[in-house]
């Protein structure tokens, strides 16, 4: 029977390019780049992303012509460039590097990708007191995205000091925590601003980078509301897990699913600072299904077969907590980081001058080593508990 012909996809979806005052060379060149893909003439295509890239890494494999370039002063820059049979859009923005390649034959856009990106990226020497941490965010047009940086973290010896004395102690067991150890998948830091958390968080990704990744969320409140990006960073790909084997220099994507057993999956500890809308007492009412998608990462279906701790920071009190977030069997730890005493707080500043009669935060003593002066309102008490348990 005869009929219509079927047209082909490039004929379909029509390419048409209108530009406004909103654009950018950069724009140009993205258009550009993408008309041969979507016409067919380069069916194929192939993309990396390597964060952080060398800043002189040549992106252009050997024979390149460069069509286009541009450098924004916003600190993208991008480079068009073609050979045979193939064209190469590199797109630079800070650290981060995408390269994307479309060419006529699979093998040719893998071939080309990787004379691109051979050696780019920049894998700076480890020190001890160094850490590599991942960073996630959710940019518009680009879906869920992840930067890592190395950050700088202390020894637990080194910081020890900066706790009052029973939550030096629940931080020593959770210091040396091995995958062995662990029963709850949620970590609860709680207490005050200024007692020192995220220094806290920061020493621990120091302490377990043998074996787990931490990676810090910057957006959580919309983590847990948005399923797709819940999913990326949750669950993620089989083929892009990792081996403890392969060190503790960063993995993207190192979502788990192995046995805790050196040799098997990494774990990976996603941070939520400064989450007090999400677990606070009337969480559920207020955040919608946020709250409970946070629980099924820790102990539901969603977090099955995959080795993630989640790791909340607030400054909410205990009792204004959600009971589902902090019931018994839940949390691996649940530390409550409170200003050192009177005398821990003197002992640490080796004066009693500018210390309260309650003793002080951490930010407030760094503050009176400084020669500042620590913000307070008059009359309002600094005194508080540090009930924890590990």
């Amino acid at each position: 029977m005869g009929g219509m012909p079927v047209p082909r996809p490039q004929d379909a979806v029509p390419i048409r390019l209108t530009l406004d005052d909103d654009d950018t060379p950069t724009s140009v060149i993205d258009a550009l780049f993408i008309s041969r893909f979507a016409s067919g003439e380069q069916p194929y295509a192939q993309t990396a992303n390597i964060d952080p890239a060398k800043r002189d890494a040549p992106l252009l494999p050997p024979g390149a012509t460069v069509l286009r370039r541009s450098s924004g002063g916003n600190g993208r820059t991008a480079v068009l460039a073609e050979g045979e049979g193939w064209t190469l859009l590199a797109a630079r923005w800070q650290q981060t590097l995408d390269v994307t390649v479309t060419a006529t034959s699979d093998e040719l856009a893998r071939e080309v990708l990787e004379l691109a990106v051979r050696d780019a990226a920049d894998r700076p020497e480890p020190t001890p007191e160094n850490v590599t941490m991942g960073f996630w965010y959710f940019s518009p047009g680009r879906g869920p995205r992840r930067t890592t940086r190395q950050i700088t973290a202390a020894s637990w010896q080194d910081v020890r000091g900066n706790y009052t004395a029973p939550v030096g102690s629940a931080f020593d067991e959770l210091m040396k925590t091995t995958p062995d150890d662990i029963t709850g998948r949620l970590l609860l830091l709680h207490g005050p601003p200024g007692t020192g958390k995220t220094s806290a968080l920061r020493t621990l990704a120091r302490s377990w980078r043998d074996w787990c990744q931490v990676d810090c969320v910057l957006d959580p409140e919309r983590l847990f509301n948005d399923v797709g990006y819940l999913m990326d960073i949750a669950i993620g790909r089989d083929d892009e897990e990792e081996d403890y084997d392969n060190g503790a220099d960063g993995s993207e994507g190192a979502d788990g699913g192995g046995d805790g057993a050196p040799g098997g999956k990494r774990w990976r500890l996603l941070l939520l600072e400064d989450c007090d809308e999400l677990i606070r007492g009337e969480a559920k009412h207020a955040t919608g299904q946020a709250l409970s998608r946070l629980l099924n990462l820790t102990d539901g279906l969603l977090g099955q077969g995959r080795n993630v701790l989640v790791g909340v920071t607030t400054n909410e009190d205990l009792e204004r907590l959600h009971p589902a977030v902090v019931r018994p069997g839940r949390c691996l730890a649940r530390i409550e980081v409170g200003p050192l005493t009177r005398a821990e707080s003197v002992a640490w500043l080796g004066t009693d001058e500018g210390v309260g009669r309650e003793g002080s935060t951490l930010a407030e003593l760094y503050a009176l080593r400084r020669g500042g002066t620590p913000a307070s309102v008059p009359g309002q008490s600094t005194a508080h508990s540090a009930g924890l348990y590990l």
